[in-house]
């Protein structure tokens, strides 16, 4: 990790803004460390946050220590994306251990960091910078401040740009992208996403927005239109049937109701998606089969203090057809985390699949879905449907 240790040496000073790692090795400890840096009594100091899945830890290092720390932290990580006002930096790092930095000089330069030790939340839409979407859509007004009633919309917003950033080196910068989001709705998270990529940092990108409801579709097209977004379209469709394009790089379905998730991610693992992001809604499905089962005494009985109980056999289905679709993704080549979208006070829907696309199989996995389904007794549609290659069947 040398490397990694010359360029954090010589990038860890004034000028330095912000880096977060991603793409874990071991899912079970930390997932995820940002670093930032952090004035206190006239001495620069670097902050790094470090997260697992239920906890968060800080601790304020100088730049020796924070250069030495960081270095130590890339060895669980696949990447490391660094900002700083002159440039932005991308480090990889192989299964092998093989290092790759890539650096791009900034057109012009970056607003310093905010170094106060009471700053803030830095979000990446800021409130109090006007974005036209979000004020057509009554999150902001006029003069870029959030509107009351739409605090938690604007927060999930940002949250969801957070995951979108952490992907960004698994996106060709070189070449037009092709985005598909699926069951778009209103599409807060659509426009902020084309905002981002395309506005903010410059990525050449089609995005698909698709959606069942027809006034919605034509709605958020005329608001495109408003606002010159040339290669952001809206179509009226059902995820299971559209075959409007040969290749996609993103995959996108946010809170599409029970099994319309599994054929937005049968579409996307056929199509070789090289991310999916997937907030899933309404699981009915398993606690449908569980019903149907009635009593049987194969070993699942022990089940009894969850499936005698309406609710809590709900939220257990919801829970293993989550569980299982992370799997599916890894049987297949993708590299799956489940991560909290948003504080569950905000929403219940605050669970986030995001796969990335790996270089093989996990063939582990295939064994475990299919003690899973075995021991519940169950037949996802996900299974069935990546049977077939992600075709219908």
């Amino acid at each position: 990790m040398e490397e990694i240790s010359r360029l954090l040496a010589e990038i860890l000073d004034i000028d330095f803004i912000r880096a977060v790692t991603s793409n874990p090795r071991d899912k079970t400890g930390i997932i995820k460390v940002k670093a930032r840096p952090l004035e206190k009594k006239g001495e620069l100091f670097f902050q790094l946050e470090s997260f697992t899945r239920t906890q968060a830890f800080h601790e304020n290092l100088s730049g020796k220590d924070a250069c030495r720390k960081l270095a130590e932290y890339m060895v669980r990580f696949g990447q490391m994306q660094i900002e700083t006002v002159q440039e932005e930096c991308t480090v990889l790092v192989s299964k092998k251990g093989k290092v790759t930095i890539k650096r791009r000089r900034r057109q012009s330069a970056a607003a310093p960091a905010d170094r106060s030790h009471n700053r803030k939340k830095r979000y990446i839409l800021e409130e109090g910078i006007p974005v036209p979407f979000l004020k057509d859509l009554g999150v902001m007004t006029e003069e870029g401040k959030v509107v009351r009633t739409k605090s938690n919309k604007f927060r999930q917003i940002n949250r969801f740009l957070e995951f979108v950033e952490d992907i960004l080196p698994r996106l060709d910068k070189g070449r037009e992208l092709t985005i598909l989001d699926f069951g778009c709705g209103k599409s807060y998270l659509t426009f902020a996403m084309y905002y981002y990529l395309h506005e903010l940092k410059g990525y050449d990108i089609r995005i698909i927005g698709l959606d069942l409801k027809s006034d919605v579709v034509a709605r958020c097209g005329k608001l495109a239109e408003k606002y010159g977004y040339r290669k952001l379209v809206f179509l009226e469709g059902d995820i299971a049937d559209y075959d409007g394009v040969d290749r996609v790089d993103m995959v996108v379905t946010l809170h599409a109701c029970d099994t319309a998730t599994d054929y937005a991610l049968a579409k996307a693992v056929g199509w070789g998606a090289e991310v999916i992001l997937s907030v899933p809604c309404c699981q009915h499905e398993l606690n449908a089969q569980f019903a149907d089962r009635g009593d049987q005494d194969d070993g699942s009985s022990c089940l009894a203090p969850v499936m005698d109980y309406g609710l809590l056999r709900e939220r257990f289905a919801a829970l293993a057809t989550d569980g299982l679709r992370a799997k599916y993704l890894e049987s297949l080549g993708y590299e799956a985390q489940v991560l909290e979208f948003i504080d569950m006070e905000h929403t219940p829907k605050n669970i986030l699949i995001r796969a990335v696309k790996s270089e093989k199989k996990n063939k582990k996995a295939v064994k475990e879905i299919k003690k899973c389904i075995q021991f519940l007794g169950v037949t996802p549609t996900l299974g069935r449907l990546l049977g077939n290659k992600g075709e219908n069947s």
